[in-house]
């Protein structure tokens, strides 16, 4: 009698390190030239040093980590001119879900976009850089999850997460929130009024907005 093929060995937790080191450097905790030191990721996300390294793999493939020869791993810094390219490839993206989630959105879906754009008109009114940043990010986010598009998401997260230093610190330049929050206004009007090439076309005003800042930074 012929036996069965052994189970294969389950891989190692390498994806929920990946996640976890993903979302330090999305939150800033982690910075661009970063030195990634094994030993203390493995105690952070309590993982064999093996699994970490595998999970390092999987971030340099997504180009957020370097490995340096004899030197180990750190977050990859991103030029100014790196950053801009990102984010034309972003504007494209994110007008595919800005016109997915304006032929898609619901009722209720429209009263939560609405009440995010009162809050960030309130944060502008009020000087609150912090509560509009976090704001203009939920907004985005909202605006790929009513898209209902994985794929897109998943390159933005990958485009986000390399980009995320130039954001903050656009996010934080005196004057920036006044600029953008009419933008935003007008994507959330777009949305709202179930209008696909309008919401395209908002959000990419938007973006080019971004890219222009970047420019002169």
């Amino acid at each position: 009698m012929t036996l069965p093929d052994p189970e294969p060995l389950a891989p190692p937790d390498a994806d929920r390190v990946a996640d976890g080191i993903r979302s330090a450097i999305l939150a800033g905790e982690l910075v661009g030239d970063q030195r990634l030191v094994e030993a203390e990721l493995s105690d952070r996300y309590a993982a064999s040093r093996g699994t970490v390294r595998t999970a390092l793999l999987m971030l340099a493939h997504e180009g957020l980590v370097e490995r340096i020869a004899n030197r180990g791993a750190r977050v990859r810094a991103v030029s100014t001119a790196e950053a801009i390219d990102i984010t034309e490839v972003r504007m494209v993206v994110e007008g595919l879900c800005a016109a997915k989630a304006a032929a898609r959105v619901t009722d209720t879906q429209i009263a939560e976009l609405r009440e995010i754009g009162e809050a960030m008109r309130t944060s502008v009114a009020t000087g609150d850089v912090l509560t509009y940043s976090q704001l203009n990010q939920r907004l985005h986010d909202r605006i790929r999850q009513i898209a209902d598009q994985p794929v897109a998401a998943d390159v933005l997260a990958r485009l986000r997460a390399q980009n995320v230093r130039h954001q903050f610190r656009l996010a934080l330049r005196p004057g920036r929130p006044q600029v953008s929050l009419p933008e935003h206004l007008a994507i959330i009007d777009e949305i709202c009024a179930r209008s696909p090439g309008g919401a395209e076309r908002a959000i990419r005003r938007h973006i080019e907005s971004v890219i222009e800042a970047l420019r002169a930074s």
